[in-house]
């Protein structure tokens, strides 16, 4: 976790022949930055001092010049803190130096050209743990230097403008990040989230064919699923009749069913496990209707007697009761 803090240096404010300068030196050549009360920096990322203007000026921004650092001061009492120029562009130099082009506003300039400031002293971030400088808060015209050359601009005993910088809770606990995270830490998160969310987008949009199908497609596969299995269900539902059937039929045959209870029978057999525990039960039935053995007999005849009508008729014709049994009714 990464703890940021302020602190301000000083570099001596020279006019060129009198002109106010366009380019002002913020921070020194070299890795070490070193007051005069013996605190040290480390000034050995430059670049990462850029990408910090660079992220200020894609917000609209631009880095504050002032008046002994009212900007810190006095602004957040909402006393007034009016700006003696704005930086607009920023380079690292020969040996880490930080260079700043500035925008003097009238009464910063007229401040300058008549002496009545010398010294600008920028307010730096730095992490806590490393002392690593890694952004240029504000700048302020200052008189009160630490050192002519850029250095402190106050002593540390005296020094106002040494503050911790952490980032709200809120943000932090929002983007995974402890609170003494950096600001560099949010943002690197940030865009992290939004990168996550453009390819995301991306995939919504243009899904991957080896892990999802069109909709057109998948409900023609749903469809053809569900016919498959509706005909499946009805082949084998006339699988386990025709099975039924052959079993009450067999049952029927044997004798070991009545065919008074042939629904009865049925209807069981159509449960779950109905078909099994029927032909357990048929296996260890005893016979309860005998054979009649009539199968391919023809019935005995027997003597039929003669109405009155069929009587009258044979006497016409001279025929007898026998003849009548034997020959039929029916005489040519």
């Amino acid at each position: 976790m990464k703890t940021l803090l302020l602190t301000s240096l000083c570099a001596e404010l020279k006019t060129d022949n009198g002109n106010v300068p366009s380019w002002v030196e913020l921070i020194p050549a070299g890795l070490q930055v070193k007051g005069v009360d013996g605190r040290q920096w480390i000034n050995d990322q430059p670049q990462t001092v850029l990408n910090r203007f660079t992220a200020l000026k894609e917000q609209g921004l631009k880095l504050v010049f002032d008046f002994e650092h009212s900007s810190e001061h006095k602004a957040p009492k909402g006393d007034p803190a009016p700006a003696t120029g704005w930086g607009v562009e920023m380079q690292a130099r020969e040996n880490s130096s930080i260079w700043v082009k500035v925008d003097w506003t009238e009464h910063g300039r007229n401040a300058v050209e008549k002496r009545e400031y010398r010294y600008l002293s920028p307010v730096l971030i730095y992490e806590k743990n490393t002392r690593r400088i890694v952004g240029i808060q504000s700048v302020g015209l200052t008189n009160s230097p630490n050192l002519l050359n850029t250095a402190l601009n106050q002593q540390s005993k005296h020094s106002k403008t040494e503050i911790l910088m952490e980032l709200p809770k809120a943000i932090a606990s929002a983007l995974g990040l402890d609170a003494e995270d950096s600001v560099e830490s949010a943002v690197t998160a940030i865009k992290k989230l939004k990168g996550d969310v453009a390819t995301a987008n991306n995939r919504a949009t243009n899904p991957a064919l080896d892990k999802f199908v069109p909709r057109a497609d998948y409900d023609v596969a749903l469809n053809q699923t569900k016919e498959a299995n509706e005909k499946l269900v009805t082949i084998e539902k006339q699988g386990r009749d025709s099975e039924i059937e052959t079993a009450i039929n067999q049952a029927l045959k044997d004798g070991k069913i009545t065919p008074a209870t042939k629904d009865y029978h049925v209807a069981n057999c159509q449960q779950e496990g109905g078909l099994k525990r029927f032909k357990e039960f048929v296996a260890a039935a005893p016979e309860i209707v005998a054979a009649s053995n009539l199968d391919g007999k023809k019935p005995p005849k027997q003597d039929t007697a003669l109405n009155a009508e069929q009587k009258s008729v044979a006497d016409m014709f001279g025929n007898s009761a026998e003849d009548i049994a034997k020959y039929g009714t029916k005489v040519a």
